[in-house]
């Protein structure tokens, strides 16, 4: 596996990813973009990117904080959070870029792109769709729902991937997600587990008393439902 890193630009912020590769699968692949929860890229998120270059993807992991931040305390990682939650235009810049950087990759088909995101990723796969990007398909995996003020038509598919008890996106948030979908997405589906909460495809989540707890079952359903919708998304 092949993991290099690049540095990218959306005209105002400078910012590091690294991009994951098995030359063994091909010259050319499908590109994946891969955003990190809320503390920015860390371990967790590298491990998830190499696993879906094991798969046949290009995986660049998104730095949309800038320079690479990555914090494992969790007040920084919610005052960075809440900066671009104020500046929800420079969260689509930036994802943007980094699919412009993904399609610029000499080993990306730059027509077969998708992105997907965790917790606040989520959040940015959903901005860069609802800014009308020009990729395939986006799944957010426990997201935030709420819209920036200017929603564009997607062109992109959408795969909701859901935990009904999550506290940072509520049946209320959700259903209103429904209804941007149906309004704005050309085709969209939903998976909600039931009796689970927010990073539940996270490990070291263990805050069930939070909401916030991994769940076995729902990571087993999420990684192979997500499979087949790459596939079926990114087929030539």
């Amino acid at each position: 596996m092949n993991s290099t890193e690049i540095t990218y630009s959306d005209g105002r912020t400078q910012m590091v990813g690294r991009v994951f590769h098995d030359p063994l699968l091909g010259n050319v692949l499908p590109g994946l973009l891969l955003a990190p929860a809320f503390a920015g890229p860390g371990p967790l998120e590298m491990l998830r990117a190499s696993e879906m270059a094991a798969k046949g993807y290009v995986v660049l992991v998104v730095d949309y904080y800038g320079d690479g931040r990555h914090t494992t305390e969790r007040e920084i990682a919610f005052q960075w959070m809440s900066g671009l939650n104020d500046e929800r235009p420079e969260l689509a810049r930036r994802m943007n870029a980094a699919l412009d950087a993904l399609k610029a990759l000499p080993n990306v088909d730059e027509s077969r792109t998708a992105a997907m995101g965790f917790c606040l990723g989520g959040k940015a796969v959903l901005d860069l769709a609802r800014s009308g990007a020009d990729t395939r398909a986006v799944i957010p995996i426990h997201g935030l729902f709420d819209a920036p003020p200017q929603v564009q038509d997607y062109k992109a598919a959408a795969l909701i991937l859901h935990g009904w008890d999550d506290p940072l996106a509520q049946p209320d948030d959700f259903m209103a997600l429904t209804q941007e979908l149906t309004a704005h997405c050309p085709d969209w589906q939903t998976l909600a587990f039931g009796h689970t909460g927010h990073s539940f495809t996270n490990p070291n989540a263990q805050m069930p008393e939070t909401g916030m707890a991994f769940s076995p079952r729902a990571d087993a359903r999420t990684w192979r439902i997500l499979t087949d919708f790459l596939t079926e998304q990114l087929a030539e």
